[in-house]
């Protein structure tokens, strides 16, 4: 399918999705949380695709918010359809059986935070500026900043965060643990792209397994989550990739993992 407002480029077993809206900061409005969805399920549901990166054009934003024009616009009922959008979105990312990195080049505000928010991992440039500035605007985060950011830093750092609307530099965002990693702006590439290649090379049952374990897990009692992952490490050992990771470690040579 062709997009209008993303790139697609695809290297390696790793999609490439570039959100191109530069003249807009990356802004998401309706159109492009639509093709976002379609092109995350189009991800998906190529086996040659094993890592999807999310990403946005240029150097000024990763995506810096919701499209404003099209938030004062529309009616009670029309936000909420909107919010629901958006939040559906986050969750196919969130709940997404292959990894999704972010690579935040610059401005992650908003919609643009919730966005990196829902993806697995989140590489910053050093000049990366995170934040849920929607309280200057007289609303709320509506794409599920507000849990997804609870369940993160916490009580006290979600709500310092959402009722200031200030935005956190990358390195006080890698204190907290909003992101995995902070590299130098012109490193952003190639620090995502050696995260991407790692999981590219995974044994995919075990990448799936662990990605349910951990989202479903922290969401449900001890216990719950126990049983899920004895069930997730039981398909593991079904597989032909255990028999040739396993062979692999025992014969001192490196893995080639096939997915079945």
């Amino acid at each position: 399918m062709a997009f209008d407002n993303l790139l697609i480029n695809d290297k390696d077993r790793v999609r490439t999705i570039t959100v191109n809206r530069p003249d807009k900061l990356n802004a998401l409005n309706r159109q492009t949380l639509l093709e976002l969805q379609q092109a995350i399920i189009e991800a998906h549901g190529e086996d040659t695709v094993r890592v999807i990166v999310l990403t946005g054009a240029g150097d000024k934003a990763f995506v810096a918010g919701a499209d404003i024009g099209e938030i004062r616009a529309q009616s009670a009922v029309e936000a909420r359809a909107f919010s629901a959008m958006g939040q559906n979105l986050m969750s196919l990312i969130q709940s997404l059986d292959k990894p999704v990195i972010a690579a935040i080049n610059g401005f992650a505000l908003g919609g643009g935070m919730e966005l990196a928010l829902a993806c697995h991992l989140r590489i910053a440039s050093d000049n990366a500026r995170l934040g849920l500035p929607e309280i200057k605007l007289g609303i709320m985060p509506g794409f599920g900043g507000t849990q997804r950011l609870l369940r993160l830093v916490g009580t006290t750092r979600a709500l310092e965060m959402s009722l200031t609307g200030e935005p956190v530099a990358a390195e006080h965002a890698l204190e907290l643990g909003i992101v995995n990693q902070m590299v130098a702006s012109d490193k952003l590439d190639s620090a995502t792209t050696a995260m991407a290649g790692k999981l590219a090379t995974a044994a995919p049952e075990a990448v799936r397994g662990i990605l349910q374990a951990i989202n479903q897990g922290a969401d449900t009692d001890l216990k719950t989550g126990l049983a899920l992952e004895t069930a997730r490490f039981a398909l593991c050992c079904a597989t032909e990739d255990m028999q040739e990771g396993t062979s692999a470690f025992l014969e001192k040579r490196k893995p080639e993992f096939k997915g079945r």
